[in-house]
């Protein structure tokens, strides 16, 4: 079996963000899909794919760890690389997965093992957006008050969900304002009047759902490590399950944020490959990694840092913020690890204009997603998804 063409599809997917998505054709009509994660530069993640996918023109697909090494190898910028590099290998490594699970019509979880569970425990994802209902066609809308918060909680709660997660930073109280003080204003330390606003939107939270249902706390780096240790210190009462990226994932600064919180630390989004994990799990400073396999590098990779944190007693989180495919992608690995902790169920799956892209759009029954037994990674790539592309490459 050989690869004869690859499709890169660029589309709008929801606001802001876009799908960047892959589909690689062989001689045999099997094919397999692949997406980018969700990443703000798109544009450089279609490139990448381009140049990457006209390297394995003609290679074997059964062949993935011959050709993550040629793409890692072969690519002057790729050995220690980022989210753009490892995004196009890791597109393509996950489209060749899914044509090996289809080959030998199995899933790909059957190929890395063998599933450990039939469904996996979710959580509500970035509920500072809201929790609208399923296939809701409007707007995300900015949570402001601490009611707020606790009314979105608890509409997720509603639903069987016994894990929530919010960023309390990313809104201001008053809609059009950047808060009382801009970071030039008020220096690297948090501001009190914001260390209260984030405490009130915690306890509101924690009120509305008791102390029954976990509580994660998101960050995505805005701080450094001063304001991520006020953030960490400022919320412990508030019994939370991990705070998410503090500050720039570096692995001395986590490891500094770490001494001084009771709270475990997780990260991962922006941590790619084996070689920039291996700092932290020597460190100790992660309870929870959370690769993201649309850009570490697809399924050759993720695999082995998952392998690896179980080495280190660090549980798995797999990051999931893009289009439908991502959650079948991550429960292929999820179904499989032992280290595994919780599946993301991000607020843009609910959205009707993320869920025509692909042939089905997996949501949770009670928090609970089953693991799909189809062949491959038991979705694909709708025809609608090419109409609805901005951009079609074709590299053959």
């Amino acid at each position: 079996m050989k690869i004869t063409k690859v499709d890169i599809l660029y589309l709008a997917a929801v606001e802001h963000r876009h799908l960047v998505l892959c589909r690689v054709h062989t001689d045999l009509g099997i094919y397999g899909d692949g997406e980018v994660a969700g990443i703000h530069a798109c544009r450089a993640a279609v490139g990448a794919l381009q140049e990457f996918a006209a390297q394995i023109i003609g290679m074997d697909p059964l062949r993935t760890e011959e050709i993550w090494e040629k793409l890692y190898k072969g690519c002057f910028w790729g050995q220690n690389g980022g989210g753009i590099t490892f995004s196009g290998i890791g597109a393509l490594d996950i489209a060749l997965w899914d044509i090996k699970g289809k080959y030998f019509k199995v899933p790909v979880y059957q190929l890395l093992g063998g599933k450990m569970r039939e469904r996996v425990r979710c959580y509500a994802s970035q509920i500072q957006f809201g929790w609208p209902p399923l296939y809701h066609t409007g707007q995300l809308t900015p949570q402001r008050t601490p009611e707020e918060y606790a009314r979105t909680a608890r509409l997720a709660v509603e639903e069987g969900f016994d894990a929530v997660k919010a960023d309390l930073f990313t809104f201001r109280p008053v809609a059009g304002r950047e808060g009382e003080f801009t970071r030039e204003e008020r220096g690297n330390a948090i501001h009190p009047r914001e260390l209260q606003m984030i405490q009130a939107r915690a306890a509101a939270i924690r009120e509305a759902v008791g102390p029954g249902v976990d509580l994660l706390i998101e960050n995505h780096a805005r701080t450094d490590a001063f304001g991520g240790i006020q953030i960490a210190r400022s919320l412990e009462q508030y019994q939370i399950l991990y705070l998410e990226e503090p500050s720039t994932p570096a692995p001395y600064i986590t490891k500094k944020i770490a001494d001084q919180t009771e709270i475990p630390l997780a990260s991962g989004e922006r941590i790619y490959t084996r070689w920039q994990y291996i700092p932290y799990f020597e460190n100790r400073s992660l309870a929870v990694i959370q690769p993201d396999i649309g850009n570490c590098g697809g399924f050759t990779e993720t695999k082995k840092i998952c392998d690896m944190a179980h080495a280190y007693d660090v549980g798995v989180q797999i990051h999931t913020c893009g289009g439908p495919l991502s959650t079948n992608i991550a429960l292929q690995i999820e179904a499989v690890i032992p280290n595994f902790v919780l599946h993301e169920h991000h607020v843009n799956t609910r959205l009707t204009v993320n869920n025509g892209v692909c042939l089905q759009a997996l949501q949770p029954e009670k928090g609970y997603l089953s693991i799909p037994d189809l062949p491959g990674l038991g979705n694909e790539i709708s025809s609608e998804a090419y109409q609805m592309a901005q951009q079609v490459i074709v590299v053959e």
